[in-house]
């Protein structure tokens, strides 16, 4: 019987040596549990709920903003417009911005930096266009001085000037919205949106 308890000498280190490691990764697994335990203290707790609250009061919606919404842009009418009554219409004093080519009026509000006050285009604001964007000039000269009168009827103009004013009619069409017609004073139209507005 001693034969079989007895236990070869080089087994016995070998089997110690495997308890020995069993027993050192049990030694160096103890002291990371109680790392672990050491984050949930009472007072890391108070600091993680409070470091919540704050990220929860900066990133909420605030109550004003969900409350404001833009106003309308107001309706366009289509009008008729007569050379002084579309002369107001030249962006000064709040007001928007229109011009005429070739009897219709565009809303060029939304271009205001280049046909409102201080833009290059300035002096076709509130007027008709026609002959000074088929001519490509700017001058003043190329109005119509006498709002009182006849319309422009572009009939000096040659096919080149005309295929321009035609292209910058296209550009405004495709860009802009048409809010009206012009049409000389004294005009059938002008009189009935006149009799209109005043009813």
């Amino acid at each position: 019987m001693a034969a079989e308890i007895r236990v070869d000498t080089g087994q016995q280190a070998h089997m110690d040596a495997q308890m020995g490691g069993v027993n050192m990764n049990m030694d160096s697994e103890v002291p990371q549990a109680a790392e672990v335990a050491s984050i949930f203290t009472p007072i890391n707790l108070v600091l993680l709920s409070l470091f919540a609250i704050l990220v929860y009061m900066r990133l909420r919606p605030s109550k004003s903003t969900a409350a404001t919404l833009p106003q309308p842009a107001p309706a366009t009418v289509f009008k008729v417009f007569t050379p002084p009554q579309l002369m107001p219409y030249n962006g000064q004093n709040n007001m928007p911005v229109y011009l005429a080519v070739r009897g219709n009026v565009f809303d060029v509000t939304s271009g205001r930096n280049f046909y409102g006050p201080g833009g290059p285009y300035q002096n076709f604001a509130g007027r008709d266009a026609s002959r000074g964007l088929a001519c490509g000039s700017f001058d003043e000269d190329m109005l119509t001085e006498n709002l009182q009168g006849p319309l422009d009827k572009l009939e000096d103009l040659g096919g080149e000037e005309m295929e321009a004013m035609k292209g910058w009619e296209e550009r405004f069409n495709e860009k802009y919205l048409v809010v009206g017609k012009l049409v000389p004073v004294g005009h059938a139209d002008a009189e009935e949106d006149e009799k209109e507005g005043s009813a």
